[in-house]
Order: C-alpha cells, then structure tokens, then sequence
C-alpha cells in the first residue's frame, strides 16, 4: 500500500518521456501465491533525447527476479530501485533496444483489486488508472501506446479460460496440465487498458455484423450456472453496437468483443480494449434477482464501457488531466443511447438528479475541482462526479451552442483528427471550432474553473410598450484554491409561455444574443428587452437543463404551479413541481409556515394528485414528479446550518399531508396499475411499476399501510416490486411484525445471492432512525457480509453513510465514530473503496455547530492515523482544509 502523499502532480509540469515503447511483449505464468510475468519491452529513445539520458520506469511493490537488455543481464550498480520506480542509468546508445524484466506477483493476496489479483479462483487486472505498474516495471502513463502481444499459461484445471485484449492468435497444451493462450492486439494502446482475465468461466455466445459486413464474434464470460442472468447484457451489448454506428459512424474494429464478470471488483465496469470487465452487478438479471434500476443500469454501464472503444481507447487521453476527455464525453455518449432506448425526458430528470446529488455538493464543498483538474496528488480520487456527470453537462452544451449538425462534424472531424492519438480538451475544442467556424474559448472555461455558477433572473413587463424584459446577473462562488472567478459562456435555454400554454411570439430581442430559444449568457449582467410581447408571459429557464446552472429567479408561486401544469418542455415542467416542493420543504425546516403558505401547501397536494392522475404524462414521469426531493437535496439547497433531523421531520410531513389529501385517488390508481402481463424490463413496463411503488410508499403512511405493503411484497411476482414494498415496510413501519416478516422471508429466499443480498442490506442500512447506525454494525457480523468484497461494503456501509441522512448524522455522534472506525477498517484492504466511502463527509461545514464539531473529530480520528495509504489521506486532508 502506497503513503506517500508528498508528489503533487500538475497539469502545467508535463512533458513527454524520454523514451517510448512501441511494443510490448508479456508472458504470464500463472499462479496465486507466485505468478511469474515476463515483460519484453521494445524501447525507443526520442530523437530529442540524449543518449546519456536515464530510462525511469514506474513500479509499485514489485519483486523484479531478472532484468535485461539485448540479452545481456544488467548490474546492480547500473540500476537505481526504489519502491515506485526502477531506473536504469546508463540505456544503450542505439536508438532501439530490448529490455526484459523477469517480476513475480503474489495475486491471491492482493486485496487493494488493483494490477493482477485473484477473486473466487479467477484471475483478473485492473489496470487504470495506475495499476500496470503493479504488473511490471513500465512507462506507466496514457501517452505511452503500445502494441501488445501477450502469452498466458496456466493450469488448465484451474483456468481453461485465458483471455487478454485483441484477437486470439494461438493456443495449445504444454504438458503436465499446463496450457497456454496467445493474443495480439493490432491497435496501440496505453497501459491502463491492458487486461487479463483466467478461470473457470461460463460462456454467453453471439456474434454482430457491423455496417462493413464484418463478423465480429461476441462473449460474456459469468460464473459457471450464472449464463442464463446475461441475456438481457448480450441484448444491450449488440444494440449499443448498432446505435453507435448509427448515431456516431463508429464501427467496432476487432474480430472479436469479450465480456467477463466478476464479484470482486473496485468499479462499475473497465474499457479494456476487446476485453471488457465488469462489476458482476452490471451485467447479471432477470425477474427474480434484478430490479428495474438494474436492467436500465446494465444497458447504461455496457453501453458506456463499449462506446469507450473510440471515445478512449482508439483515442486516449494524453495524461490523467485529461480523464474528462474520455469520461465526460462517454457519459454524454451514453446518456443520449438511453435516451434513445428509453423516455429522453425521463432520462433527463434523472440525469439532473444525480447530478445535483451528487457533483453539485462536490462543487460547493473542500473537494471541488474543476473538470479538468490542474493538480492532484493521488488520481484514483479524481473519478469524481465532476468529471464524469459535469463532464457530460460540458459536451451536452457545446452541442447546445453548436446545433447537433455542427457538433456531429466537429465529433466526425475528432475521430478523422486524432484516432491512435493521446490527446487534450485543446485538442476536443479545437475541432468544433475548426467544423463550425465558432469561438469557444470563453466557453472552454467550463473545463478549466471550478464551481457551480449561478444566474440571478428578475424579469418586468410593459405592456404600454408591448415590452418584456429580463435582467440576469452570473455568478460563480469562490472554491479552495480559486477565489476569483471568470465569466462563463452558459447557454441557457428558455420559454415564454402564455394564458393559455401556448409560447408567446416577440418581434425583436436585444440585450444578448439569443438563438433557436437560447440566451447566451457572456457577460456579468445582461438585460434582454423582447420586443413585441402584448400580454405579461410565463417565464420558463434552463429548459431541457440546458446548462449545470443553479438559478435564483424572482418568480410568483402563480407561475410555478402555472409551468408545473403547462409547460411543453418536460424537464421545465418537473423542474417547476420539484422547485414548489422544495421551497415548502424547506418554510416548514426553517418554521416559516404561515397560514399563507398552509394554503399554498394544500394548492401543492392538490397539484399531487393532478399530476399522479394525468394521462397525458408517461407513468414513469409522474413517478419521478411524485418523489419528494431527497433529504440530502434539501440540505443541499439549504446550504448551512444543517439539521438532519428536521428536514427528515418536514419532508415525512408533507409526504403524509399529500397521501392524506389523494388517498382515494391514489389507492384507484395503484390498483390499476397491477401487472396484467408477463414481466418485462422494457421501459413502458418499467414506468407502470415505478408509478405504482411510488404510489405505494405515500400510502404505507396510512392507516391499513403496514398491511398493503405486506400484501405487495408478498403477492409480488418480481424482484421491483418484492424489493420496493421491502423498503417501505423497513422505512415506514420499522419494528412492526410485517416488516420483520419480510426482511427474514427476503433473506431466507436470497441469502446465497450475493447481489440480492446487497438489496436487503441495502434496505436496512438506510432505515431512518437513530438506532439504524446499530443495526449496520450488527450487519457486518453477517455471514453474507465481506469487508473484502467492495459491492458488500458499499451496499452496507456506504449506503449507511450517503443515504441515511439521520441515522448517520446523530447527534450524539455515534455514525461519525463508526465512520472513522469502518473507513480505516476498509483502508487495511481497499485504499480506493475507503477513500470513496471518506467523502461522505464532504460537506461537513454545512451542519449546525454541535454536529459540526463531531463531523471533525472523526475526520481527524483518521488523518492522526499514521501510515495512511495515499488515497484517503489525500480525500480527508483535503477535506479538513
């Protein structure tokens, strides 16, 4: 486990190497406690280069047995090691030369999951984003590509299945039941994306023929008696193949596409060029075991990892500053495939959901950074929501600016411009601007500034003049390291709306330029005067969320409940509710209700039911409607001084008072809305039980509730509905006999399914109460339950710490001192999983005081921890700043 802490890395002190390596032969000779790996690396000195320039190679914890070069063995004294680097000082004079390393690997003891590790007699890498150097001694950056050639042996017992990236080129028995597996991969890539995968696997066969006529032939590699749970995978494989063509004119380009699942593994899924890995929970499903959210997270995740193979892999990124540039433009790329799979409105609140959950507090707390980040200590904790969801924002509005005719011929000119390059944002931008004849430079700031800017709107009307005006102020928060901030470029989309729903004409707009219903926010203030306007509109703003904007608009409350039932745009419309919702929310935290604003209540229960009853709107999109704004969201928006308490005490209220005030309406509605088919994961399917669970969860809050949910969970004929009415008793009806029934039927039907069970830990873990932080800690005692299985700890734990807003945040303090306890526990195994877990507290400094001060003393609890790997020292010392 790496310490060290000292290295900052900045975007500013980049260089290219010395030397590169244009290929790199790897031969594996398997074996838990010893794997041997032989490293042939063809090395070539840049023309720049002097000669008596040393060749410094990257390492972490390796055991080097041999070292090489043109054949002969090197000396000790011409050698300098340290634990994360070997140094060769005095290279051959010739231009190439050969360089042979001999390391040995211990892959059954590698708990971290990063380099070669073994999990449930498999063996697997995970290489990005610095895990080859666990492997062997290599330039282990993304601007070094390389071909690889790679030969692994292994007992054919124990692994007849061995796979790496590229087609397979040999095969063949080595005597003493060994075998061995060769494969080449034609196509140059960086060390991060090199993978190896041997066991004993199941296969998924299939095959898709690409626009060319090429047979590619297709495999999804599962536990043995798992095959039949990746159907629905292989599905989404081949349409994502087929969309990218369609939509991006990218053709997959190898013979072969391989797909393994494994239970041990420290992220969603791997790119690896071929051969991609992922989180077992990504790929297995049906009715029995998987959720609605699953199947729609399994064709997100296999459509993100496949669409990597232009946007990442056939072009890189030049160094870890860069991450945004593979990241953030494949989000956005699989964002708009589910969109085009699914409900584009649907997925579009969703997509701001997670967004303001989860980048926005990154934005206004001690861990903001910008998109692309200018400096880090340990990359690991830059897989952040920034770079990935406001990565995605970013693409979306240089589409936005550009009209999708020119964004799509910018993206064509990227593929044509840099395929088998490593390249930069400069690099990104610069095409669009080189296809549409457009300035981006001061909308590129979106990449280089931190924060979440926001726009101030008040807006008159004068009818004498037939006159409408708005007046919007941008501003941007300071963030740790930028105190001042520089004017963005924000497209933002907007409406007029008029009596009767319709848009409202103006003859003439000056002020700022305004384009395809686009004002284009460039300077600090702007008035925008719209000619022509007769009758006073509705105002509608960031339609569609045109921009990763907060707004603070002087508007009517007559105009939010007005767009919440009329407006076109269907984000603006959800927007409008949510914002009504909110805003009582937090009156009735901060006991501010007043009998004006209890009439205003009952106006929004009444729109509840409206909105639950309309026909017109998708039953997945009044599900989304009907959801109270999270716990955690209203915290959010109320900035400081936080009280858990009260905020869960406000919103349970106005979740009662809506149900009370629909209980008729939305008991009819529940009923019919019972499934009459076959189950399906299609989207329309999906949509009627998301409705039908939401309807549910208001009223379990009713008299006779506990008993309704009992029925739907047992009555249930799928894993949705069975895991949603498991939540609602566990949440509304903790204790009583119903729930108690039901968590131990769940456990006694599930209890060897690890991933089902991840759902009841799940479930448990985030129970409001104070006594839930006892309940979590009882769990870990579980025999379902692994400290070295990430999904297990992430289910449990990490579910305790980012989704229980109250049993976390105790006021005695109990979470904050089992947090600091589990945190270093994981960190003994998994640096990179405690890590993640210690950003739960990132936005410690929005609590009140007395929670305030014990949120410190558990983050403090850790950073006196001496011998701190590198990655949760970096998350908790910034954090403490």
């Amino acid at each position: 486990m790496r310490t060290d802490t000292g290295q900052v890395f900045r975007l500013e002190d980049y260089r290219p190497t010395d030397y590169l390596i244009p290929r790199t032969d790897l031969t594996f000779r398997l074996s838990p406690d010893a794997t041997r790996v032989t490293a042939v690396l063809t090395i070539e000195r840049r023309e720049a280069t002097a000669t008596s320039a040393p060749l410094v190679l990257d390492g972490d914890g390796l055991t080097l047995k041999r070292i090489e070069i043109d054949g002969k063995s090197v000396e000790q004294a011409d050698l300098l090691m340290t634990p994360d680097q070997l140094t060769i000082l005095q290279p051959p004079a010739a231009r190439v030369f050969q360089l042979t390393m001999e390391t040995e690997l211990a892959p059954a003891g590698n708990e971290a999951l990063m380099g070669l590790y073994r999990s449930s007699n498999v063996y697997c890498t995970q290489c990005e984003a610095e895990g080859f150097r666990r492997i062997t001694y290599f330039l282990d950056r993304p601007d070094i590509l390389s071909v690889y050639t790679v030969r692994i042996e292994a007992l054919r017992d124990e692994a007849p299945l061995l796979l790496s990236n590229g087609n397979p080129v040999d095969k063949g028995d080595l005597g003493d039941g060994w075998h061995y597996a060769g494969w080449h991969d034609p196509f140059p890539k960086p060390s991060y994306l090199f993978a190896l995968v041997a066991g004993n696997l199941g296969k998924v066969a299939d095959s898709f023929v690409t626009q060319s006529g090429r047979n590619v032939e297709l495999g999804i590699y599962v536990e043995p008696g798992k095959e039949r749970l990746a159907g629905y995978a292989m599905d989404a494989l081949k349409r994502s193949m087929k969309w990218d063509e369609e939509k991006f004119g990218r053709e997959y380009d190898l013979d072969v596409f391989n797909i393994v699942a494994v239970s041990d593994f420290n992220m969603g899924a791997m790119e690896n060029k071929g051969l991609n890995v992922f989180n077992d929970k990504y790929v297995l499903a049906d009715r029995e075991t998987a959720t609605d959210a699953d199947f729609a997270n399994i064709e997100a995740i296999i459509a993100h990892e496949y669409f990597h193979n232009w946007t990442g892999n056939r072009i890189t990124c030049r160094d870890w500053f860069q991450l945004c540039l593979k990241e953030g433009l494949t989000v956005f790329r699989d964002h708009e495939f589910s969109a085009d799979q699914r409900s584009r409105a649907v997925k579009r609140i969703a997509e701001v959901r997670t967004l303001r959950a989860h980048q926005f507090p990154e934005d206004q707390g001690p861990l903001a950074h910008p998109v692309r980040p200018r400096r880090y200590r340990e990359i690991n904790n830059f897989y952040t929501a920034t770079v990935y969801e406001k990565g995605s924002e970013v693409v979306r509005m240089i589409r936005t600016i550009l009209g999708s005719d020119a964004f799509r011929a910018g993206m064509d000119l990227y593929f044509e411009r840099h395929d088998g390059e490593a390249a930069t944002i400069e690099d990104f931008i610069r095409v669009f601007e080189d296809a549409s004849g457009r300035d981006l430079s001061q909308f590129s700031l979106w990449y280089h500034q931190a924060g979440t800017p926001n726009l101030t709107v008040s807006s008159k009307h004068n009818p004498v003049a037939r006159e409408f005006t708005l007046e919007i102020e941008q501003s941007v928060p300071p963030t740790p390291s930028e105190s001042r901030k520089r004017l963005m470029h924000i497209p933002l989309a907007f409406g007029l709306i008029g009596a009767g729903g319709e848009p409202v004409a103006y003859s003439g707009v000056e002020g700022a330029s305004v384009e395809d219903g686009v004002i284009h926010i460039r300077k600090r203030r702007h008035i925008v005067r719209f000619s022509g306007v007769s009758e006073r509109p509705a105002l509608s703003l960031n339609r569609g969320f045109s921009a990763p904007v907060t707004l603070s608009v002087e508007q009517k409350a007559d105009d939010q409940f007005f767009l919440a039932r009329h407006d076109s745009d269907a984000f603006s419309r959800w927007q409008a509710f949510n914002t009504l919702l909110t805003d009582t929310l937090i009156a009735a935290v901060r006991h501010t209700l007043d009998s004006k604003q209890h009439a205003f209540a009952r106006r929004l229960t009444e729109l509840a039911g409206d909105i639950a009853g309309d026909e017109t709107l998708e039953p997945a999109y009044r599900a989304l409607a009907l959801g109270l704004p999270g716990e955690a969201d209203i915290a959010r928006d109320m900035g400081k001084n936080i009280d858990p308490d009260a905020i869960h005490t406000a919103r349970e209220a106005l979740a009662l008072a809506i149900g009370s005030a629909n209980q008729g309406a939305f008991s009819s509605l529940y009923d019919s809305l019972a499934d009459k088919a076959a189950f399906s994961p299609d989207a329309t399917s999906a949509g009627r039980r998301a409705l039908r669970n939401t309807l549910l969860d208001y009223l379990a809050l009713l008299p006779g509730g506990a008993a309704l949910a009992a029925e739907h969970f047992h009555s249930a004929t799928n894993m949705t509905d069975r895991a949603a009415a498991l939540a609602v008793l566990a949440h509304r009806h903790h204790g009583s006999h119903e729930a108690t029934t039901a968590l131990a039927a769940f456990e006694t039907s599930y209890g060897s399914d690890a991933l089902v069970m991840d759902k009841w830990f799940q479930i448990q873990a985030s129970v409001p109460g104070q006594q839930t932080v006892e309940t979590v800690r009882a769990l870990t005692s579980h025999p379902a339950f692994s400290m070295s299985n990430p999904n297990r700890v992430r289910s449990l734990i990490g579910t305790f710490f980012s989704a229980n807003q109250i049993g976390f945040h105790r006021a005695d303090g109990e979470g904050y001192r089992f947090f600091s306890r589990m945190v270093l526990e994981v960190e003994k195994r998994n640096p990179q999983v405690a890590a993640r877990l210690a950003t739960a507290l990132r936005s410690w400094r929005s609590l009140e005081p007395g929670r305030q001060a014990k949120a410190r003393e558990a983050l403090l609890a850790i950073a006196n921890t001496e011998n701190l790997s590198a990655d949760l020292r970096d998350i908790v010392e910034r954090t403490l700043a």
